[in-house]
Formats: structure tokens, C-alpha cells, sequence
């Protein structure tokens, strides 16, 4: 699509099943293989504490994208990497193979009732602002108007731990 320019996007990735560091990769070299998705940036993996009923730790990152589809279809093909890798939607907040959660697009406001941006839950999640403000400390997000390490600021990140011999 010619006359589509590029778009930044912002996308929280996290498993606490099966082996998530090589789920959680593949899924990157898997989104990226689709047409009009580029890889900007990664960030490191995180460890951190499950939010919701009791289960395993989770791996946690970010990926910032330079995508050349309309957000809703960004969303789609998240979804459908998320199928790939075995993901099934039991209960909220459940253990998981993999999570896609398009966070940012642009500076775009969206609230459709299945999709929001920017992600309604990220500015209250440590797990998602800790390895966003690496790669993308200076992206405004567009509903508090405060860039991410301005929110960073605001939560309490010491659950967040960098996986060793990264960096």
C-alpha cells in the first residue's frame, strides 16, 4: 500500500509457559516475516511477578515497529502470531505461551470495543513500562501527555528484574 505511510507502533510481549525466551523470539521473527512490519527496536527480557491467579513468572519485553497497516489489522495479525504459538484464552489474567498486547500506535487515541489505544493498563504496569522506557523512553503517551520514563516515575518497578547476561 503505497499511500499508507509508516507508523510507529509499540508492542508488549510476555509468556510464563513452555520455554518463553525462544517463544517469545520466534514470535518476533514470526511478526516480523508479515508484510508491512519492521522490527525498530527490542528490548531486553525481564522477569517478573504474575499479575492474577497463582502461576510461574513471566518473561516480559518490548518491541517498538515500523508498520505500514492500519491498527486494527496490526491487532489481527498480534492475534494470530499469539494463536500460532499455542496461546488459548481460559481466564483472565491466566498462565499464557505468549501475550501481544499492541500498547502504542503513533500518537493515536482509539477506543472501539475491541480494540484500545493506547493500551488501557500499561501506564499502571511496571512489567510493560520497564522495558518500553528502554527502547522508547521519549514516546509521549497520548492520554496522560507524559512520556514513558515520565510514567516510569509512577510505579513500582522492584518486581521487575533484567534476566542475567543481557546488556
Amino acid at each position: 500500500m503505497p499511500w499508507l505511510r509508516r507508523a510507529k507502533s509499540a508492542v508488549a510481549l510476555g509468556s510464563n509457559l513452555g520455554d518463553s525466551q525462544a517463544i517469545l523470539e520466534a514470535a518476533i521473527a514470526t511478526l516480523t516475516q508479515t508484510p508491512g512490519i519492521f522490527l525498530a527496536a527490542k528490548s531486553n527480557w525481564y522477569k517478573t511477578k504474575a499479575v492474577g491467579p497463582p502461576q510461574p513468572d513471566y518473561l516480559n519485553g518490548c518491541i517498538t515497529l515500523q508498520v505500514e497497516i492500519l491498527p486494527q489489522e496490526l491487532l489481527e495479525n498480534l492475534l494470530a502470531v499469539e494463536q500460532q504459538f499455542g496461546r488459548v484464552r481460559q481466564e483472565r489474567w491466566g498462565p499464557r505461551s505468549l501475550d501481544l498486547d499492541l500498547l502504542l500506535y503513533d500518537d493515536l487515541i482509539v477506543d472501539t470495543p475491541n480494540l484500545q489505544i493506547p493500551h488501557p493498563r500499561m501506564r499502571d504496569r511496571a512489567f510493560v513500562l520497564v522495558p518500553l522506557a528502554e527502547i522508547a523512553s521519549d514516546w509521549v503517551e497520548p492520554v496522560s501527555g507524559y512520556v514513558i520514563k515520565e510514567l516510569l516515575k509512577e510505579v513500582d518497578y522492584s518486581d521487575v528484574h533484567l534476566i542475567d547476561g543481557q546488556l
